[in-house]
């Protein structure tokens, strides 16, 4: 298990400078360290055409979104982005970069969801904010220049897992998906995670997940719920065709491709784009990781391809393993 050589070089930068693992810190400077390393990481800000902040009504109060448009009028296909954090971390600028460069990559219209955060809001929280935005997004169509009849949802870690859990409940309840991007997303809180790089403070390990998982669940015995914990869900047919991206070196890697794996035994079509040498917050962070930028580019590629636009310049990210898991 060959460690990239930049995430070397990442790695023996955070031990130089001695900076201190989030679940060291209190929450208010976890939260602010956490969206300066995102920030530093991000790489140069891609412009786009519109960016505006909308207030919507939510399951608990008014809930954030951030509409991010490229160039174009009319109708447009949209995904509705969950930003990582553990649940715990995290707000709408965490995505900014993310969002704006999928907006222009694709091209389609990204909207991230401001969810409420645990330890105060703890599960199911996060997850009713997301569903209740995804409706609200579709039923005000019109509105948001949407093509109701291309909506997606994604995200990265924590968002990744309120992603999957979005499209439990909009297959139960609505509205219909035309696909679901899942960046390393922590899919079972049932168990310990394996993590080879296990006990490095300068990288997110098993300590980390567990530190997330304890400010998420109030209740331990809510991770065996399919909405905490996808992979435990008893069915997964008539679920979006999915992308799952997973990196060697993150304790979350094989809890995600056995969600691909799920998903792909359940007939929905699924890739998993798997990155040797990657860890962790590799996917944004594309101004310290080539394979950040290559992801991203493989995302997009499948969202063009889900939202039926022509193909783009990057369609193989060139860092992955790829495999069709489900041939979609």
């Amino acid at each position: 298990m060959a460690v990239h050589p930049e995430v070397a070089a990442y790695r023996a930068a955070r031990a130089a400078t001695g900076t201190p693992p989030l679940y060291t810190q209190t929450l208010t400077e976890a939260r602010a360290a956490d969206l300066a390393a995102i920030r530093a990481g991000t790489g140069a800000v891609e412009q786009v055409a519109e960016v505006r902040d909308e207030r919507i009504p939510g399951p608990a109060g008014e809930l954030p979104l951030r509409v991010y448009r490229p160039t174009g009028s009319g109708p447009l296909p949209t995904l509705l982005y969950f930003f990582g954090g553990g649940w715990t971390l995290g707000s709408v600028d965490t995505a900014d970069g993310i969002c704006r460069r999928l907006a222009n990559a694709v091209p389609c219209q990204v909207i991230t969801v401001g969810y409420r955060l645990a330890p105060e809001h703890p599960f199911p929280a996060a997850v009713h904010d997301c569903h209740a935005a995804t409706r609200w997004v579709a039923e005000h169509a019109d509105r948001l220049g949407v093509d109701p009849a291309r909506l997606a949802v994604g995200g990265d870690s924590a968002g990744g897992n309120l992603a999957a859990a979005v499209t439990l409940l909009c297959r139960a309840d609505g509205p219909t998906l035309a696909a679901q991007l899942l960046v390393y997303p922590n899919t079972d809180q049932t168990g310990d995670p394996a993590d080879p790089a296990d006990g490095d403070p300068t990288l997110f390990n098993s300590r980390s997940v567990a530190w997330y998982r304890t400010h998420y669940l109030a209740d331990p015995a809510h991770a065996r719920d399919p909405l905490a914990s996808p992979l435990l869900a008893d069915d997964l047919t008539g679920l979006p065709p999915a992308l799952v991206v997973t990196a060697e070196l993150d304790p979350l890697c094989a809890q995600g491709q056995r969600y691909a794996q799920r998903l792909d035994a359940a007939g929905v079509p699924t890739r998993v784009a798997h990155y040797p040498g990657m860890i962790h917050g590799f996917f944004a962070m594309p101004g310290v990781f080539t394979d950040g930028r290559r992801a991203q580019a493989d995302a997009a590629a499948f969202l063009r391809e889900r939202f039926g636009l022509p193909s783009g310049r990057d369609e193989v990210a060139d860092g992955a393993t790829g495999t069709a898991v489900g041939g979609g």
